[in-house]
């Protein structure tokens, strides 16, 4: 747990990068505006204002008419006094690390916009322009770096105390509004489209910044639950823990609910990066897996309690698959992506008190091997290419303070990656050839906020689903984000699955189905699974395994996943889903 000693030890050395960024900003500007002027992208940028400055129309420029009031000086400067006043006065609990987070990232990304204005002096698009013109350079964008060091402010406030869909609904549409005024700011043609991407950047790397140097680690342990009347009986429980993902009053309240509900007898074992599932064969096969001390003798085990993340979960479900040991989650990790999709709490000791009152299902696995991969098996998905990317370069610290924001981050700076060149065979049939930014291969579907990336895929299906994503450019992301914002809840229905391959946003996604997938890469790809990071290379073979994993699961009727084996999963979940859909 971080106190407040060791926060204020640490603004020092990461707001000194301030200046730094100022200077790459101030760089990018003279580049922009010098030798790299008639090169491409920037050669293009006019062509992309007087488009669009000739197809304006009138709900158009109303709409960015709103886009101008939320990001204009006088609003921004009342948003964020009225916010770090209301963090202030907090009853009895006064922020004052988040008020100084909020009110620093926006006053140092207005500083370095002033200090490089002074060093670049750019004309805005020779185009009609919609809003009256201030004296500034239009290198970068003062409206599109104030909007978000705000609402990028907001919104990691807003992930690190809200949960459940409020959280996803509220961060969700904090992080709408700075590309809303980026294209809003180019409409207008106040813009050339490299102002307002840098702009951009600026203030998402002055949130970075000023968040690492401010911001208190977040807080994995929530006030301790009402207690519980103890169940009868004596069971048998291990329990896996990440030791930095799980922290003591955690772990205390863990071994209170699980004797709570019968489990007098446990026994603790903690990760390591060589053994990630804490020497759990040994535990489940009653073998000493450490020589001395020797472990108390428990006899057989009745339940595994997984307190981690993913990538923990992953290599206890390795080991546990096909024993018929149950399977509890304790959801500790960053993104925690197999208990969202499976229904349970994001908090971890509400999920095992849900999990421990329902029953055990029999759920799918994949069995996973590939060049220097060993076989192992996964729970949610694999990929490569572009994910695997960004989940290798996200910043362990990062992931810490910010939570999943940690990776929007680092996918930024995979955006522009170069395509991969891939064959894919689908249960053993002829290889598809194609080209694209990034495969995964799901046993679920959802990332963070409820994202649905694989609509069709449960983790009941017997089935595996895939994903090839190949977005071109600006509009190709834009497009690929709409198709899939349009999948939540709410909006438009899956269409009916005739023919399990199909495309969709312009061509930037298209997915497959099958039990066995296997993958060829032209080249070394970066790999990932269930979160860790692999070794690049150029296979990856994967096939279901139905029902080889029981968990422990809330009731059915707020998973929607039928509690029972692998083979009554296998024949009716995945003719549900579809019928559900339809």
């Amino acid at each position: 747990m971080t106190n407040a000693h060791d926060v204020g030890a640490r603004p020092g050395r990461a707001l000194l990068l301030l200046p730094v960024q100022a200077a790459l900003v101030a760089a990018l500007g003279l580049l922009a505006t010098g030798p790299l002027t008639h090169h491409w992208p920037l050669s293009a940028e006019d062509g992309v204002n007087r488009a669009l400055a000739d197809h304006r129309d009138p709900s158009a420029t109303a709409l960015t008419d709103w886009m101008s009031l939320v990001a204009n000086t006088q609003t921004v400067i009342a948003l964020t006094l009225l916010c770090v006043l209301g963090l202030l006065l907090v009853p009895r609990a006064p922020r004052w690390w988040e008020a100084g987070f909020l009110a620093v990232s926006v006053a140092a990304q207005s500083a370095i916009f002033l200090l490089v204005t002074l060093v670049v002096n750019r004309d805005r698009p020779d185009v009609p322009r919609l809003d009256g013109a201030p004296p500034t350079s239009s290198f970068p964008s003062g409206h599109v770096g104030a909007s978000m060091a705000l609402y990028g402010g907001l919104a990691v406030l807003a992930f690190r105390h809200l949960r459940g869909v409020r959280r996803n609904l509220v961060v969700g549409f904090l992080l709408l509004i700075p590309p809303a005024v980026a294209f809003s700011r180019l409409y207008r043609g106040m813009h050339h489209p490299s102002d307002v991407v840098v702009g951009l950047l600026n203030g998402a790397c002055t949130l970075l910044l000023v968040g690492v140097a401010l911001l208190p680690a977040a807080r994995k342990d929530e006030p301790a639950p009402e207690p519980e009347p103890a169940a009868p009986g004596t069971r048998r429980a291990v329990v896996v823990r990440h030791p930095h993902a799980c922290g003591d009053e955690t772990a205390a309240r863990v071994r209170d609910v699980l004797r709570r509900h019968g489990y007098a007898e446990q026994r603790w074992t903690e990760t390591t990066p060589e053994d990630p599932s804490g020497a759990l064969v040994a535990h489940l096969t009653g073998t000493d897996p450490v020589p001395v001390p020797a472990p108390d003798p428990l006899g057989p085990v009745d339940l595994v309690v997984v307190c981690g993340g993913d990538g923990t979960v992953r290599a206890c479900a390795d080991m546990a698959a096909g024993t018929g040991v149950p399977l509890a989650i304790v959801p500790c990790g960053t993104g925690n992506l197999l208990a969202r999709n499976l229904g349970l709490p994001v908090e971890p000791v509400a999920a095992l008190r849900e999990a421990l009152s329902g029953r055990a299902a029999g759920l799918d696995v994949a069995r996973i091997e590939g060049d220097g991969l060993a076989p192992t098996r996964f729970a949610v998905m694999a990929g490569a290419g572009f994910d695997a990317a960004m989940v290798r370069d996200a910043s362990p610290r990062l992931k810490e303070r910010l939570g999943w924001a940690a990776y929007v981050l680092s996918a930024a700076r995979h955006l522009r990656d170069p395509r991969m060149r891939l064959s894919i065979r689908l249960d053993g049939g002829a290889p598809l050839e194609r080209r694209a930014r990034m495969v995964v291969i799901g046993n679920v579907g959802s990332l963070q906020g409820g994202l649905p990336l694989l609509p069709d895929a449960r983790p009941d299906s017997g089935r595996l689903e895939v994903v090839l994503l190949d977005p071109r450019g600006v509009t190709g992301w834009l497009a690929t984000a709409g198709y899939l914002v349009s999948r939540l809840p709410g909006g438009r229905t899956s269409p009916a699955s005739g023919t399990r391959e199909r495309t969709a946003a312009h061509g930037a996604l298209e997915y497959f189905g099958a039990a066995r997938v296997d993958l060829r890469f032209a080249r070394p790809q970066p790999r990932e699974l269930d979160g860790d990071v692999l070794p690049a290379g150029t296979r990856l073979t994967a096939e279901v395994e139905p029902g080889a994993l029981r968990v422990c699961l809330p009731a059915p009727a707020r998973t929607g996943i039928p509690a029972g084996t692998g083979k009554e999963v296998a024949e009716h979940g995945h003719r549900d889903a579809r019928t559900a859909a339809q």
